[in-house]
This record gives C-alpha cells, structure tokens and sequence, in this order.
C-alpha cells in the first residue's frame, strides 16, 4: 500500500469508527509501528489533519473542536506520480511567465505539493526542476501591475479602462472593455474582450497597454460559444473578417516535419504522389500566414487564394531586394 493510500485509509477509519487504536490500524494497514507513527505525524504536521490521541478511548481521533466539521485531507486524491505532473505544470507556467505574476500566485500550491511528497521528495523535486527547460523565445513581457488587473477584472467580471497602443496605425487611444478570456500564444498574451468603443468583440496584446485600472461597473457577458466562434475562426491570433481557405505544397524536403504539425485545428492535409505534402486551411487575415509561410523559404508554394500568392511573391522579392549590391551599399 502506497503512502497516499495509507494517509487516507487512516483519515477514513477515524471518520467513520471514531477513536481507532493504534494496533487497530497497524493491523488493517499491515505497516510496522514507526511507519504508522510517522504517517500520523505526517498527517498532523505536513497536512495540518485535526488528530489527537484520547487516552480514555485508547485510540485516535479529530480534536473536539473540529467536531460537526466536514474535513478533507487536501491531495491526497493525487498519487505521488501525478504530483510530480503537478509539478511539472507548474514549471511550465513558469516558463510562460516572464514577470513573476503567475508563479508568485501559484507559490502556495507548489509548497503544498512538496508536502504532499513528504521530506524524501524534496531532493527528487529540484532534480525534477533542473531537468526541465522550457525555452520561451520572441517573448514580449506584460508589466505584472497591468497583467493583474486584467487578471482581476477577468475574474471579477467587472470592466476595464485601458490605454492601448494600436502598433499597426502607431496610435494610441483610451477605452473600456469587458474581459471575457485570456489567450497565450507564441510566448505573447492577448485579451479577448467586449470593446465598448467599437461595440464588437476585439483582441488587444497585453504587452501594448500602457495603463489599466479596472471599473466598478459589471463586465458585459458574452457568451464563450460567440466568443469562440469569432475570435478562433482564422489563423493564429488573427480574428474578425472574411474566412478564406489557403492551399499550399511543402516540399518533400519539409513535408515529413509539415504532415505532423497543426497550422489550424480545421486543417486538411494529403501526401503528393512525388512526397510533396499539400495543406489547405482557414484564415481571416493574410499576415501572420504570409510570415508562416516565409519561414519555409522555398520548401512552400501557396496554390490559392492568387492574391495570398502575390502577397507571399511580394514579400519574398521586397527581401531579396535587401541583399541585391546597390542595397547594400546604401546601408554601409
């Protein structure tokens, strides 16, 4: 019988028997006399369980003040394989949080964990943590103050001013919005909301607000369905317009690495008979697919639409031109 096991068969006899003895539960356990004692320790120590021995009863039981409350023995649903999940979860947060704000709120569960695993867990635990990197690249930090206050408003449901920076008209305006959900993507967090300016659904990155304070007035509810609905439609972060679908061939080069990943949870993909993996998928917004699609260099022809071809043939001639003599001369 493993620990976890032990810790809650003890936990339910004296709930259920009332004062048990200490013989009593070495029998029914099967553990040697310093096992049990060090399971009752742990149970009163590291867990904070409300046992005491009543020497009139001669057995264990809840303290008299703990009487007519319902108790629970936190995580002791968990087996020691699947705290060692939790830990590493909670590496992975980590890794997604650049400021400190997550992991900071996260603290109290993580020191609960290694409870939970006992003193031989804790060497096991920084072995854990020393062998698992997460490696967050183009990240673009989110200030802690303003990350918490989307953080509050979020769950609050309460509204949220906010001065933003718009990047792509290199302006900045003030507004209030109504959070509905977060989204981390490509090492960058963004804001789904209700804009009360443009009265539609909007998706604002939090590293371009540069002052937030939230509101007393209730956040407007939209339901997560239409949330989903418009803002997951196209491709990548990009949400709102007209849908289309792209049709592009990998080369057999890159085609193996393509056929395995997910572009879009719609994607449809089929092998080439010459081993070229064609891809076809949804999007909204040509940008972020052009850069995908740049990435590949010549393993990737776009076949349709014809203007997102142009667009990937624009670009691609527009860098070349950097690398031409007179280019280069212009930048020395």
């Amino acid at each position: 019988m493993s620990k976890t096991a032990r810790l809650y068969k003890i936990e339910t006899m004296i709930r259920q028997r009332g004062p048990v003895s200490f013989a009593a539960m070495r029998e029914e356990l099967e553990v040697s006399p310093a096992t049990l004692k060090r399971d009752l320790e742990y149970l009163r120590d590291q867990l904070g369980a409300p046992i005491e021995y009543d020497r009139d009863a001669n057995g264990y039981r809840f303290g008299a003040g703990f009487r007519g409350q319902k108790h629970e023995l936190p995580g002791l649903w968990f087996n020691e394989r699947e705290l060692y999940s939790l830990l590493m979860a909670h590496q992975l947060l980590s890794g997604l949080d650049s400021e400190g704000t997550l992991s900071r709120h996260l603290q109290p569960l993580l020191d609960r964990i290694h409870d939970l695993l006992g003193p031989g867990g804790d060497s096991e635990t920084r072995t854990l943590m020393r062998r698992v990197r997460i490696v967050s690249a183009l990240r673009r930090p989110v200030a802690s103050e303003f990350f918490e206050r989307v953080g509050e408003a979020l769950i609050h449901r309460r509204r949220l001013h906010m001065r933003y920076l718009t990047r792509g008209r290199g302006s900045v305006s003030e507004r209030d919005v109504s959070p509905q959900r977060l989204v981390h993507y490509k090492n960058t967090w963004y804001l789904d909301a209700w804009c009360h300016t443009r009265e539609k659904l909007l998706r604002f990155a939090l590293d371009a607000v540069q002052q937030a304070s939230v509101l007393e007035q209730r956040a407007k509810d939209v339901a997560m369905k239409l949330v989903e609905a418009e803002m997951d439609a196209g491709y990548g972060i990009y949400a709102g317009g007209t849908r289309q679908w792209a049709t592009i061939r990998f080369a057999p080069q890159a085609a193996p690495w393509i056929s395995r990943e997910e572009w879009h949870p719609e994607q449809q993909g089929r092998w080439l008979d010459d081993g070229s993996y064609e891809l076809k998928l949804p999007y909204v917004d040509e940008t972020e697919l052009v850069m995908d699609v740049l990435r590949q260099g010549e393993q990737a022809r776009v076949l349709a639409p014809a203007a997102l071809a142009q667009a990937v043939r624009d670009r691609l001639l527009a860098g070349a031109r950097q690398y031409e003599p007179a280019a280069e001369e212009a930048t020395r």
